[in-house]
């Protein structure tokens, strides 16, 4: 009889991954959440049962829960479960299971996770090599956030929220960069520290350790390691890996070189052109190309894949275009990730207006890192701000206007409705302007209701 899998919190980007991989597994899987989210649609298309609200009726014929950790525990389903003595696990409790009989490959850090993820994950497809997979966003080129495959890789997505990624042990982990964020589970700095020092001595004794030696909050972390293989990259001569050579390409990304660095001698192991845009995605290749490398994969079929790598959902998202304006939805929720994208946009669409909508994700993260995000905005030409999205907060008397009044920017406003945001873009972009969307809780709905009614406004020849 195959185990039924109920999760309470599906329609999220971890656990809707494991729901996939499950499935894929031979598991029954069905699940709840309050709203019904596209990743939740897309289960649902797949044959995954999803329920809208929760309730005890959902759990008949169950034998295991996993619960999101925004769930709380007078959940009517978490307290069934447990009066039925169904186990209940969270994320962390079931990944290092689920990767146990393959070589994980884990990717950590502040930023750049999820591309990263997804990069190494389509590489190894597209060698051949079939791994399964778990991606807290949908990778275009895959078509999916999850898969189980037949391959002896396994590459994760590993959240430090919660300290989920605490109970993976993978053979090869990357850590992308270190900067103080979920403040509501790690309230200072020190504390995050010492979450990713634990987590590089869940790495293997014969594994490997990727560190970017260029940030700032990894040289913190650099002493603290004690694993013996940790190899560095970045654009510093002292790095094992090393980006050189870089410059725009016309695809819209950048061109550089590998070089590999001893204490011997520098070797230049392969050229590639990305076409996906942003210095940052130089660094999520580049230590994509160095694990290719040190497995003894082809650096050219590698590279190759890179190349034809054209991101994931959510980050960078060319949405449309409507009388040349550009529609971008990014998942960017941090101010290093929103400086970064901005900067990627002035590169990719150099001479054009860009307008940066910003919805604040949690009152912690906001008022922690205040001082950062009322300087994030300057390579837009105009900011609006909404509401601050609460996710599991209660909320609170700060609000986001706060942040614009501190703001030195021209043009930057607060409006708190998204849909007064949507009217308001809607009368105001004009052609050639860009406009990106900043959200990791559902202003993502105003650059889709954007497209919609200017694509609207085209067709009656209003603009």
């Amino acid at each position: 009889m195959k185990k039924h899998v109920f999760f309470i919190g599906i329609g999220g980007t971890g656990l809707s991954a494991i729901a996939r991989l499950l499935q894929e597994k031979g598991y029954i899987v069905s699940g709840s959440d309050q709203q019904i989210s596209d990743l939740a649609r897309e289960l649902i298309n797949d044959g995954i049962p999803v329920y809208q609200g929760h309730s005890a009726d959902h759990l008949v014929g169950v034998n295991l829960v996993i619960r999101s950790s925004a769930i709380p525990d007078s959940n009517p389903e978490v307290q069934a479960a447990q009066a039925a003595h169904i186990p209940v696990y969270k994320r962390s409790d079931i990944l290092g299971e689920l990767m146990k009989d393959q070589i994980g490959i884990a990717v950590a850090g502040t930023h750049g996770k999820t591309t990263t993820t997804a990069m190494i994950a389509t590489m190894f497809y597209k060698l051949g090599l079939d791994p399964s997979y778990i991606i807290g966003s949908v990778a275009k080129d895959l078509g999916n956030n999850a898969h189980y495959g037949s391959g002896n890789y396994f590459v994760i997505e590993a959240d430090e929220y919660d300290r989920m990624f605490l109970g993976l042990s993978p053979t090869i982990a990357i850590i992308t960069n270190l900067e103080h964020d979920h403040p509501d589970c790690y309230p200072t700095f020190s504390d995050y520290l010492q979450a990713f020092k634990a987590f590089t001595e869940k790495v293997t004794p014969d594994g490997k350790l990727f560190v970017y030696r260029d940030d700032t909050g990894i040289q913190k972390l650099i002493p603290l390691i004690t694993h013996p293989a940790v190899l560095t990259y970045g654009i510093s001569s002292d790095c094992d890996y090393q980006a050189r050579e870089i410059a725009p390409n016309q695809m819209g990304g950048y061109h550089f070189s590998v070089y590999q660095n001893t204490a011997q001698s520098s070797t230049r192991l392969i050229t590639v052109d990305l076409s996906v845009p942003g210095m940052h995605n130089v660094m999520n290749a580049l230590v994509t190309l160095g694990i290719s490398h040190s497995l003894g994969f082809d650096l050219q079929s590698a590279a190759n894949s890179l190349t034809e790598f054209s991101g994931t959902s959510r980050r960078f998202d060319i949405l449309g275009e409507v009388n040349q304006i550009t529609i971008i939805d990014d998942y960017a929720h941090h101010p290093t990730e929103i400086q970064a994208t901005l900067q990627a946009a002035r590169s990719r669409y150099p001479g054009r207006k860009i307008w940066a909508i910003w919805q604040p994700h949690t009152f912690s993260r906001t008022k922690i890192l205040f001082d950062e995000f009322k300087n994030s905005f300057t390579q837009a030409d105009h900011v609006i701000v909404s509401q601050i999205y609460a996710s599991r907060e209660k909320d609170d008397v700060f609000t986001s206007s706060q942040v614009v009044d501190a703001m030195l920017h021209p043009d930057a406003r607060y409006i708190a409705s998204l849909k007064a945001i949507t009217d308001y873009l809607v009368e105001n972009l004009s052609s050639g302007d860009v406009m990106l969307v900043f959200s990791a809780g559902d202003a993502t709905q105003v650059s889709k209701d954007v497209l919609s009614r200017l694509t609207q406004k085209e067709e009656h020849h209003e603009i």
